[in-house]
């Protein structure tokens, strides 16, 4: 299954695009706002830049990690790469002004739900440390709720919950 995004209100269409040869165009129409838009199926040239920034991704995500983002509704996948400071994350709306954006339905994540800051500790090491932004549903860490003014470290393979979308953080390999 693939998503496409309405260009207008930025819903998404899920279409089988194994039913549809390369190079073939096809013409949805949005279900929100009743835009028309077309699409081609196949492999374009602006893939092959997005290849090459999928690998200048993972080589960032091996410096401060990720977070791997589980869509719990549709089970989609997205991994989302962590910077030093603080990391903003929330549900992507046109215009949004946070730095990791989750593409998502779940109308239960805030535009900015929570942060995770990569920094290092006094022996040099990172640290991650997770806070809620204040949401409007919470955020759970581990099955327990956060309050305004908790403060988690962090550990490779946390489980964080937004809405009804699960977070795992995956630290980066540091080099000894």
């Amino acid at each position: 299954m693939k998503r496409v995004r309405c260009p207008k209100c930025d819903n998404y269409i899920v279409f089988d695009e194994t039913k549809y040869a390369d190079g073939q165009s096809l013409v949805f129409v949005c279900q929100s706002c009743k835009k028309e838009f077309g699409i081609r199926i196949g492999r374009s040239k602006l893939s092959d830049k997005h290849e090459e920034k999928k690998l200048d991704e993972q080589a960032f995500d091996k410096d401060f990690g990720c977070i791997v983002v589980v869509e719990n509704v549709f089970a989609y996948k997205q991994v989302i790469p962590l910077s030093f400071g603080e990391n903003e994350i929330g549900r992507y709306i046109k215009g949004t002004n946070i730095n990791k954006p989750i593409n998502t339905q779940d109308p239960s994540i805030d535009t900015f739900h929570c942060a995770i800051t990569v920094k290092r500790n006094k022996a040099g090491k990172l640290q991650y440390v997770l806070r809620d932004a204040p949401s409007d549903t919470g955020t759970f860490y581990m099955n327990e709720i956060l309050r305004d003014c908790d403060r988690i470290n962090l550990h490779d393979g946390d489980i964080i919950t937004i809405g009804a979308t699960t977070l795992i953080l995956r630290t980066a390999t540091e080099i000894p």
